[in-house]
C-alpha cells in the first residue's frame, strides 16, 4: 500500500499507498501506523464507493482486497458487507499482521482471513473465486497490467465484479497562489511526477506499455464492463490535525521522489512549505485543505 495505496509518490495509497510491498528495503512495521492512520482519512471516500458496489454486488459472498496494506479498507469492506468473508492480499507479513488485529478489534475476525504474496500470483492461494475483487492502485505496479487483470478476472466467480481504481486526479492541497513563491506550484509538480510515473512504469520487471483505457482492457480480458464513476474527498480549510500530517506527508514524499524536477525556486519553496518553523508551513497556514478525486472502474465476469 503506497503511503497514498501504490506507486506515485502521491497515490493515496492507502494501499501501498510506493514501491511493492515486498520491498526489502521499507520497514512496513514502522510505516504502518502512518499508513492507516492515511487510509482512515480517505474512509469517507471509500464508504461512498461501497454504497455504489452494493447496489452493483449486492451480496457477495467472498470479497478480495488486493495489495490491502494494513486492512483499513479491507476493514470496511467487511463492515459494509456484513454477510461476507474478507480475504486481505499483501505482500507484506507485518502489515497483514495489523490487518488481522485490526478486524479482531472490529469483532470482524470470524470472517477475515490473509494471504501473504505478490499479486497476481498470490490469488492463486484463495479457496473460492472471489464475488467482489478489489484493485485499487496496485495494478498499476505490475509490469503486464493486461495480463494481471486476465489473472484477476480468473479469480472471479461467474458473475462476480471486479472493482478497480485507478486515476482520478491528484491531490490538492493549497491554493494558486500561496503567497510565497511562484503561483502554480502543486500543477508544476504535478507534471513532474507524472514524467516519474512513466519511468516508473518503464523500469517495472515485464513492463508492457498499455494505453490506459480501462474499460477497454476489462473487456479485452472477457469481462464486461459495467461502470465508471469518480468518488470526492473534500476536507476544506482548515483541517484539523490529521489531514494536515497527511498533506505533510504526501508533500515530503514528493519533494524526495520527483523534487529534483523541479528548479531551485520551487524547491525552497517546497522546503518552506515543509518547515514545521515556518509560518508559511502546512504545518501552521490556516488555508491548507484536502482535495482528490479516485475513479472506480466495475466489470462482471460472464455467467
Amino acid at each position: 500500500m503506497a503511503l497514498e495505496h501504490q506507486g506515485h509518490p502521491d497515490h493515496q495509497g492507502h494501499h501501498r499507498h510506493h514501491g511493492h510491498h515486498g520491498d526489502t528495503d521499507i520497514d512496513w512495521a514502522v510505516m504502518a501506523p502512518m499508513l492507516e492512520s492515511q487510509a482512515e482519512l480517505f474512509a469517507p471516500l471509500y464508504q461512498s464507493v461501497m454504497a455504489w458496489l452494493a447496489r452493483q454486488t449486492p451480496e457477495p459472498g467472498l470479497i478480495v482486497d488486493t495489495g490491502s496494506g494494513p486492512g483499513v479498507v479491507s476493514g470496511l469492506f467487511a463492515e459494509a458487507f456484513p454477510g461476507a468473508r474478507v480475504v486481505a492480499v499483501d505482500g507484506s507479513g507485518p502489515l497483514l499482521e495489523r490487518a488481522r488485529a485490526r478486524a479482531a478489534r472490529l469483532g470482524l475476525a470470524d470472517r477475515f482471513g490473509t494471504i501473504t504474496g505478490e499479486l497476481p500470483g498470490a490469488l492463486a492461494e484463495l479457496d473460492y473465486p472471489a464475488d467482489l475483487l478489489w484493485a485499487s492502485n496496485s495494478l498499476h505496479h505490475l509490469g503486464d497490467q493486461r495480463a494481471a487483470l486476465a489473472a484477476f478476472a480468473e479469480r472471479l466467480a461467474p458473475g462476480g465484479t471486479l472493482a478497480l481504481l485507478e486515476g482520478g486526479l491528484p491531490t490538492r492541497f493549497l491554493p494558486r497562489d500561496i503567497g510565497i513563491g511562484r503561483p502554480g506550484l502543486e500543477a508544476r509538480i504535478d507534471a513532474v511526477e507524472a514524467d516519474w510515473f512513466t519511468r516508473m512504469r518503464a523500469e517495472l520487471p515485464g513492463a508492457v506499455a498499455e494505453a490506459e483505457d480501462w474499460p477497454a482492457l476489462l473487456t479485452a480480458v472477457g469481462l464486461k464492463h459495467t461502470g465508471t464513476r469518480s468518488f470526492l474527498l473534500d476536507l476544506p480549510a482548515p483541517v484539523d490535525d490529521r489531514a494536515r500530517t497527511y498533506a505533510a506527508a504526501v508533500l515530503t514524499r514528493l519533494r524526495e521522489a520527483v523534487g529534483d524536477g523541479l528548479d531551485a525556486d520551487d524547491r525552497a519553496t517546497l522546503d518552506r512549505l515543509l518547515d514545521p518553523a515556518d509560518e508559511a508551513s502546512v504545518h501552521r497556514r490556516n488555508d491548507v485543505f484536502v482535495l482528490k478525486a479516485h475513479t472506480v472502474y466495475t466489470a462482471v465476469r460472464p455467467v
